[in-house]
């Protein structure tokens, strides 16, 4: 039971720190596509986001691919070899964002699959002493066997509260994380096509 208590409080507290961090990730997602899809001028955002210390979601997606586009831009007037080193920079951030809110998540499916597990061992187990003690005696009452076994059934009661929110909030947070990942996918492609465009553009004025 104490596991089980211990495995309770510390799926509680992840749910409520990744529920702070995937709703930060949404609100940042949007306040940044909003700014994006402005018409500010690219490099000037570029400054801004490199000016803070630690950036993430859609600005570090921004980052990533801005900064890897100006580098190769300056070596190389190939669109196509601009384009394709632009875009694993941008693959290989887009996965450190996704991993990031994917943290914990593991935890929490562990929790809801073998907490049940856990409390119905706990019950068994109980529940088999209980039966045990009532073999020694010659007279067995229901006030021998009942608080034993209620006691049993306790231990099936927490693993079902441990595992109940770990799930519902391994469910919840994968379809959240599912959808900024589209989110960041499609803001991926969409700016590899700005890029692009301006790689192209770059070439055929030279």
């Amino acid at each position: 039971m104490l596991i089980l208590v211990s495995a309770s409080v510390m799926s509680w507290a992840m749910i409520i720190q990744r529920n702070k961090v995937l709703k930060q990730a949404s609100e940042d997602t949007v306040k940044f596509e909003d700014k994006f899809w402005s018409g500010v001028d690219l490099s000037k955002l570029y400054n801004e986001v490199s000016a803070r210390t630690a950036v993430t979601g859609l600005e570090a997606l921004f980052k990533s691919g801005f900064k890897e586009f100006a580098r190769l831009h300056k070596s190389s007037r190939n669109a196509a070899s601009v384009m394709e080193g632009t875009q694993r920079a941008m693959r290989v951030a887009l996965s450190r964002e996704v991993e990031r809110l994917e943290k914990s998540l593991a935890f929490l499916a562990t929790v809801g699959s073998i907490s049940p597990y856990i409390g119905l061992f706990g019950t068994v187990w109980g529940i088999m002493n209980s039966f045990i003690a009532l073999g020694a005696v010659q007279q067995a009452t229901l006030a021998m066997v009942a608080p034993g076994i209620a006691e049993a059934l306790i231990a099936t009661a927490i693993g079902l509260f441990a595992a109940i929110p770990a799930v519902i909030a391994y469910n919840k947070f994968s379809h959240k994380v599912e959808q900024l990942e589209n989110a960041y996918a499609n803001f991926v492609e969409e700016f590899a096509n700005i890029l692009h465009r301006q790689a192209v553009a770059s070439g055929e004025a030279n």
